[in-house]
């Protein structure tokens, strides 16, 4: 017998995806949830589905919130896009998870474990599994800020970082250039971002500009030992490499 299911996956398309893959597998999908406050707030008032499949990183936050105020009991199936730990966080917890985008022969073996194991499964606090998936994120230094909220009029949208060209200040206030051409007001300064960005993918090359490894289309010398970048679709102004950050721009770019 198939199992119910809920979905917390804040990418509504990715949500609609799963629901129509999960339906292709007779499967009934009870309710898709995009955020961590919606979560908390409905199971708090619902029976408990069989099986959640559960996106890790959220628009308001870990997923690992939901499991801090309400206690689920409910079978995890993670869907993530952690792929460099992935593997040896969930089999450590004997949790399954999914790679994204996800594939329908991945999700199919995952559905069979689920059907083969559900009947021997014992009851094991969700609690412990989830502190030790966190510590092992937090270990792993990938706990990276994934997307940005920002204000266009009176909506919020959500913009993932990878699609971030650059970050740069102006005026004291700080903004975010997507590969759309567009900038947006962030709420955070360029030390801020310090933390919140992978240093694998964003440099801070002045005390203006982060910029993404991704977007570099050329780089020049410039006068005084200085370099001037140039990035895909940013065509605002000069983007300059300062003379004392030359030296660890060209070890980053190494």
């Amino acid at each position: 017998m198939n199992p119910t299911v809920v979905i917390i996956e804040d990418e509504k398309p990715a949500a609609r995806r799963l629901e129509r893959m999960l339906n292709t597998e007779g499967i009934n999908v009870i309710k898709t949830l995009h955020s961590v406050a919606k979560a908390k707030e409905w199971f708090g008032e619902n029976e408990q589905p069989e099986l959640i499949f559960l996106d890790i990183q959220l628009s308001d936050g870990l997923s690992f919130e939901i499991f801090e105020q309400v206690e689920i009991n409910s079978s995890i199936i993670f869907t993530t896009a952690y792929d460099q730990y992935a593997l040896k966080a969930f089999k450590l917890n004997s949790i399954d998870y999914l790679l994204k985008p996800i594939e329908e022969s991945s999700l199919q073996k995952a559905i069979d474990k689920y059907q083969h194991f559900k009947p021997q499964q014992k009851v094991v606090s969700p609690s412990i599994q989830i502190d030790q998936i966190k510590q092992l994120l937090s270990s792993a230094n990938t706990n990276y800020k994934e997307r940005f909220a920002v204000k266009i009029g009176q909506h919020i949208r959500s913009i993932k970082t990878q699609d971030a060209v650059c970050f740069y200040s102006d005026n004291k206030a700080s903004f975010i250039y997507t590969n759309t051409e567009r900038s947006y007001p962030i709420d955070f300064s360029l030390e801020q971002l310090e933390e919140l960005l992978d240093p694998e993918v964003f440099h801070r090359i002045s005390r203006k500009f982060f910029i993404n490894i991704n977007s570099i289309t050329d780089i020049v010398a410039y006068s005084n030992s200085r370099l001037k970048i140039k990035l895909d679709k940013f065509q605002q102004e000069e983007i300059i490499v300062s003379r004392e950050r030359v030296k660890d721009f060209k070890t980053w770019l190494g």
